[in-house]
């Protein structure tokens, strides 16, 4: 008998072998998702530097805040100037120059990453979370000041 088809052996191999395949190119996509949200932490917080920048050439300061701020929720989603002083507010309400009309929130996961400010009118500090290598910056808490990003 001369029969045309594919033995069950046969199918069990094309079948291990799409599965192989499947898991390495689901393995590479988490590798890049990971990456892309760095790279948006690190281009995020560098136009937020270049806005406080912006601020103090106007304003002779940054930003001063009295305790820790998460940037990009309520009450710091604007940089502005308002009455010749650099603020975070809701809204550009109020504001003369707008440096930065909306504040980018930071990627998830990690749960509870976010970009944090804390300064006065002298200097400032921007920490964050980076889930890889990102240049010479490691995995781990990053901190951003006018002087660039260093590890913390």
């Amino acid at each position: 008998m001369n029969k045309k088809g594919f033995t069950l052996i046969e199918l069990l191999v094309v079948i291990a072998i799409i599965g192989l395949l499947s898991t390495i190119a689901v393995v590479a996509l988490n590798s890049a998702r990971t990456k892309s949200r760095d790279a948006k932490r690190v281009a995020d917080v560098k136009q937020i530097q270049t806005a406080l920048e912006l601020a103090f050439s106007e304003t002779n300061g940054y930003p001063a805040v009295a305790t820790s701020t998460v940037l990009g929720v309520t009450g710091a989603k604007v940089l502005c100037n308002n009455s010749n002083v650099a603020v975070f507010q809701d809204t550009v309400t109020g504001c003369t120059t707008t440096f930065m009309p909306l504040i980018p929130l930071a990627p998830t996961p990690p749960t509870g990453n976010s970009y944090t400010y804390t300064g006065t009118a002298s200097t400032y500090e921007i920490k964050f979370t980076l889930e890889g290598a990102v240049g010479s910056l490691a995995a781990g808490v990053v901190l951003a000041t006018p002087s660039g990003m260093v590890n913390q």
